[in-house]
């Protein structure tokens, strides 16, 4: 079970060094010491924060995601009467800041994701946290007219996975489109699903 942290600035240089371990070594490369040495912290640190080591993975995966949303500030959200446009504006702005200044967390995230499909326990906390991206995008879509807002959420989603994960770690790693190329990929895949094609 994860303790609470004994300073929030301590847990989060914990979390984070957890999460950029994870983007350099792997998840073999994981481990309480390897965060207590990267982090400069004093042998133990780690392991008075999380005993064991799905603890550890816990509160990486509970990081990322504080992480990730921080991509889009609210203030930058869509507001649903912009319809599709406003919301594809948005996708690509999410995308590129993802791309060109988090790599790192991309990679985390897939071998924290590698991981939790072998760990039924990680797996509830990793769908967990995963929920606050997925239904608000769910929400915005039906905002924009979606006749099948979880469907047409599915095919959003997997579209940005496949483009985050083939310019982080596929055959598009050095190929990192522009801003303005994902806000046209964006409008169109949202055209077609939306059926304003």
């Amino acid at each position: 079970m994860v303790r609470l942290p004994a300073g929030a600035a301590r847990g989060r240089l914990i979390a984070d060094t957890a999460l950029d371990l994870l983007a350099e070594r792997g998840m073999r490369g994981l481990t309480h010491r390897a965060v207590d040495e990267a982090a400069g912290l004093p042998t133990g640190s780690t392991s008075n924060q999380a005993r064991t080591r799905l603890a550890l993975l816990e509160i990486a995966v509970r990081r990322l995601a504080v992480r990730e949303g921080e991509v889009l500030s609210l203030k930058e959200l869509p507001d649903p009467a912009g319809g599709p446009e406003a919301l594809a504006d948005a996708i690509a702005l999410a995308l590129h800041r993802t791309l060109t200044g988090r790599r790192g967390l991309l990679i985390a995230r897939y071998e924290l994701a590698l991981e939790a499909s072998r760990r039924p326990e990680l797996r509830a906390i990793y769908d967990l946290e995963g929920r606050a991206f997925r239904e608000p995008l769910v929400a915005l879509l039906a905002a924009a007219g979606s006749e099948a807002p979880e469907r047409h959420a599915l095919s959003v989603l997997a579209w940005c996975e496949g483009l985050m994960f083939s310019c982080a770690a596929g055959s598009y790693h050095a190929e990192v489109p522009g801003l303005e190329l994902l806000r046209v990929s964006a409008r169109e895949l949202l055209r077609g699903v939306l059926g304003r094609g």
